[in-house]
């Protein structure tokens, strides 16, 4: 038997530790939660997504009456951006909720689904996902998405198998 260990390094820093550009995208997260359509739990997600060419793209949760139909912020921007901008990938992306319209003092972090599709991104573009994970009161930062699903699946050994 051989035993393997995990390990991951993220920081975390005070909202005004933050550079002038990172604030920017959590300001630009936080008012995306605005728009989200979150009528049965009152948890409202917003995303801000900053491109290579410097462009913001930003998104937000949406839920259905007829659960599971809803899609989660991260999702909906991520799947705007690679339809619209395909070859422009994303650098960094801010995450920010709110319950009862105050937003969360800690950070929130994606589902495993999102952290998928996140993963898949920095795959088809071969870099790095960087993300910022904003409560009001800390901001959580890991330089890759693939720091947030380790033995994450890839498709790439089915390809070897056949």
């Amino acid at each position: 038997m051989k035993q393997h260990k995990i390990d991951f390094t993220y920081r975390n820093y005070l909202p005004d530790e933050l550079n002038a550009e990172d604030k920017t995208l959590v300001k630009t997260a936080l008012k995306a939660t605005k728009t989200a359509y979150a009528p049965y739990s009152g948890f409202c997600v917003g995303v801000a997504a900053r491109l290579t060419s410097g462009k913001i793209v930003t998104g937000n949760n949406q839920e259905n009456a007829a659960y599971p139909s809803g899609l989660c912020a991260e999702r909906v921007a991520m799947f705007y951006i690679q339809s619209q901008y395909p070859n422009d990938p994303i650098s960094v992306m801010a995450i920010a909720a709110t319950l009862d319209r105050k937003q969360t003092s800690e950070p929130i972090f994606p589902c495993g689904a999102c952290r998928q599709v996140m993963l898949e991104h920095e795959n088809r573009h071969g870099k790095k996902l960087r993300l910022l994970f904003a409560g009001s009161e800390i901001i959580s930062e890991v330089k890759s998405a693939a720091i947030l699903l380790p033995l994450n699946f890839t498709g790439k050994s089915l390809r070897k198998h056949n």
